[in-house]
């Protein structure tokens, strides 16, 4: 545990972000999991509908620096081409 003031105040915000940042990964793997779900049941034009979704939360994700940019490009490109290989 941090003695200084200074490091006690850094830990409370970081306890802070840590929470945002959980909450867009989270939603992220979720958007991921379902378009997965709909490829695997062979529902492409769902999986389409949902696709929007969870390009705004890898986006999201990476925008904040969650996962990096290079990161979110792989796992855009892998959702398009499940989507379009079904």
């Amino acid at each position: 545990m941090p003695v200084i003031k200074s490091a006690k105040k850094a830990l409370r915000g970081s306890q802070r972000k840590m929470v945002f940042n959980l909450r867009r990964k989270r939603v992220m793997k979720d958007s991921i999991k379902t378009i997965d779900k709909l490829v695997l049941g062979k529902n492409k034009e769902e999986a389409m509908n949902n696709l929007s979704s969870a390009y705004k939360a890898i986006d999201k994700a990476a925008k904040r620096g969650v996962i990096k940019k290079n990161t979110a490009a792989r796992k855009k490109s892998r959702l398009a081409r499940a989507i379009k290989n079904i």
